[in-house]
C-alpha cells in the first residue's frame, strides 16, 4: 500500500470516529455463556477478619475522623487566574511550556474577536496556517467557519473564537488528554472573562474537552447542554467538511437551530 492510499484511509478512519467516536472500534464480547454458572468459592479468610485488621480499622477511623477537623489547605493560584482582561491573560500565558505543545508550535494561538461577545465559538487546536499567524480559523476552513457565520447572521468581528488547545499539535494531530488537561484552565478563563450566552463547539474533541462527555458527535448534536450560564451545542469541525461535503447539510441544521438558542437567550435580558 503506497503512503498517498495509506494517508487517506487513515484520515477516512479519523473522520468516522469524528461521527461515531469510540463506539465504532469497541468490539463486542462474544464469549459463550454456558447455562449454568458457578459462584467462586468464597474462603473464610475472605469474611473473618481476624482481631488485628478490626483494631486497625478502628484506628483508622478515628484518624479520618480527625482529619475532618482539619481546614483544607488551598493551593495558591497562578498570576494568571487573577486576569481582570482577556489581554492580560494573553500577556500572562503566551509563553507557556506546560505540554510538550510548547516546544514544538512556532505562535501561541490565544483566541480572537469580541472580548464581550454573547457567542463564543470553539475548536480543536491550530493548524499550520494559524500557527504561522498566531490566530484561529484563518486557513480554507476558516473561511468556511466565516461563511457558515454568515449565513446565521453572525460576522467574525462580533463573537470570540478559540480552540481547546492553544498550540498547533504535530502534524495537525488531535491533542492528546494531558495537552488538553494542561490547556482548559486557560480557556475556561477566557470563558470567565467573555462571558457568552452561548457556546458552539466545532468538532467530537471540542464537544469532549469542554462538555466531559465520552459520547459520539451523532448522539452530541442537536442537544443543549449548561456550562456554567452559557448554553453549548455542538457541530461538525469546518475541516472535517472539507473532506466530507455531504456533511454540510447536517452541519447547516445545526447552526440554524444554534442561532434559535441565541434568540431566545437574547430574549432574556
Amino acid at each position: 500500500m503506497n503512503e498517498k492510499l495509506q494517508d487517506l484511509l487513515l484520515q477516512s478512519l479519523i473522520d468516522q470516529k469524528e461521527i461515531f467516536g469510540d463506539e465504532l472500534f469497541e468490539t463486542k464480547n462474544l464469549k459463550r455463556r454456558t447455562s449454568v454458572e458457578f459462584e467462586p468459592k468464597i474462603q473464610q479468610s475472605e469474611v473473618v477478619k481476624s482481631q488485628k485488621e478490626i483494631i486497625s480499622e478502628k484506628i483508622l477511623s478515628s484518624k479520618n475522623e480527625n482529619l475532618k477537623e482539619i481546614p483544607l489547605i488551598e493551593e495558591p493560584k497562578e498570576k494568571w487566574q487573577f486576569s481582570s482582561n482577556l489581554d492580560e491573560l494573553n500577556k500572562l500565558i503566551c509563553e507557556c511550556q506546560k505540554c510538550p505543545l510548547g516546544k514544538t508550535r512556532n505562535k501561541f494561538v490565544f483566541g480572537t474577536g469580541n472580548p464581550n461577545a454573547d457567542v463564543l465559538v470553539v475548536g480543536e487546536g491550530p493548524g499550520a496556517d494559524e500557527d504561522a499567524q498566531g490566530l484561529p480559523f484563518v486557513g480554507r476552513a476558516g473561511k468556511l467557519l466565516t461563511d457558515i457565520l454568515k449565513a446565521i447572521n453572525f460576522s467574525r468581528e462580533e463573537v470570540y473564537i478559540a480552540n481547546i488547545v492553544k498550540c498547533r499539535p504535530p502534524a495537525n494531530r488531535t491533542p492528546l488528554p494531558a495537552e488538553m488537561e494542561s490547556c482548559l484552565p486557560y480557556l475556561n478563563k477566557q470563558i470567565e472573562l467573555i462571558n457568552p450566552k452561548v457556546i458552539l463547539c466545532l468538532g467530537l474533541t471540542s464537544a469532549l474537552g469542554l462538555l466531559k462527555k465520552r459520547e459520539s458527535l451523532t448522539n452530541l448534536r442537536g442537544k443543549v447542554f449548561d456550562f456554567g450560564k452559557a448554553k453549548v451545542m455542538v457541530t461538525y469541525h469546518p475541516a472535517a467538511l472539507l473532506r466530507n461535503p455531504n456533511w454540510k447539510r447536517g452541519c447547516w441544521e445545526d447552526v440554524q437551530l444554534f442561532r434559535k438558542l441565541y434568540d431566545e437567550m437574547a430574549q432574556l435580558k
